[in-house]
């Protein structure tokens, strides 16, 4: 797909609390093997998902000129050939962020979760975020990834075009595959290892969609 497409998939990936430790070589070793890892300068933690997000993108304009920077969790289900076709339709437009959108509460009180220690920039105590995507998945273009490689909150989630997972399967059906499909209760799909392929059959788009796109 990347040389075909120019379509790069990587799992992101930085390293445990203590380098070069059990975890850290059971990823070389799977790294060595299937190379589609995308290791970063970070110490994986729930509490550091931003700064992850930062690094990520930073590294990956870094390494690839691409029109389009996606973030995906490891637990969402994707339809790569729609995704492609979504953001082809978008590619002459400058500043483009697609996801699911919503907006939420500046949490400023200390100790809570998702606590952003910068909630006075977005005015007096009570404000809402700007509307942003959920964390799921989400798409950006090369301009606003050089933005949030240096301009990131503390709550890393960032015109809807995913759904809920209870919708997928008869879009599936009718022949309008969505772009991601995941269980809101729990942000994503619960118990991935188990029900992604269950989930695939029921809403995938079929083999070969992304490379039957042309963009």
């Amino acid at each position: 797909m990347e040389k075909e497409k120019g379509i790069v998939i990587r799992f992101v990936i930085g390293h445990s609390a203590t380098p070069g430790g059990v975890l850290d070589k059971a990823i070389d070793a799977e790294d060595a093997e299937h190379q589609d890892f995308l290791r970063l300068n970070h110490v994986e933690g729930y509490h550091q998902l931003s700064t992850k997000t930062r690094l990520y993108f930073s590294t990956a304009i870094s390494i690839w000129d691409a029109d389009f920077y996606v973030k995906v969790d490891d637990d969402v289900h994707v339809n790569l050939g729609m995704l492609v076709n979504t953001l082809a339709n978008h590619k002459s437009k400058p500043r483009i962020y697609i996801g699911c959108m919503k907006s939420g509460p500046v949490l400023s009180q200390k100790g809570v979760k998702y606590h952003e220690p910068e909630y006075w920039k977005f005015g007096e105590e009570g404000n809402k975020y700007f509307r942003h995507a959920t964390g799921q998945i989400y798409a950006i273009s090369q301009d606003l990834a050089a933005y949030i490689s240096i301009n990131l909150y503390a709550n890393e989630d960032l015109s809807p075009l995913l759904t809920k997972f209870l919708d997928r399967e008869w879009k599936a059906k009718a022949g309008n595959a969505c772009v991601a499909s995941f269980d809101w209760s729990c942000s994503g799909i619960r118990n991935s290892v188990e029900r992604m392929k269950i989930v695939h059959n029921s809403c995938g788009e079929g083999d070969g969609a992304a490379r039957n796109i042309d963009f």
